[in-house]
């Protein structure tokens, strides 16, 4: 049961690796951060965009919960 955890942790921290890899920057990274860019509130994203953003959400609830179940069992 714990190796068959285990091995679906990994495959899901590997997509969730990939899917945050897949998304576009929204900002101008640390230079965003004097106010002058608006980019990261301009709007809500749109297309596959949208979906990797949900999927990465979902991945990294499954994540966590695998990992804290996981750390349960061996506890």
């Amino acid at each position: 049961m714990i190796t068959v955890l285990m091995v679906l942790d990994a495959i899901i921290s590997i997509a969730l690796i990939l899917v945050i890899l897949g998304q576009e920057a929204k900002s101008g990274g640390m230079g965003g951060m004097d106010g002058g860019s608006d980019a990261v509130f301009s709007g809500k994203a749109r297309g596959v965009d949208a979906l990797l953003a949900r999927l990465t959400v979902i991945l990294a609830i499954l994540f966590a919960v695998i990992t804290l179940i996981i750390a349960k069992i061996v506890m």
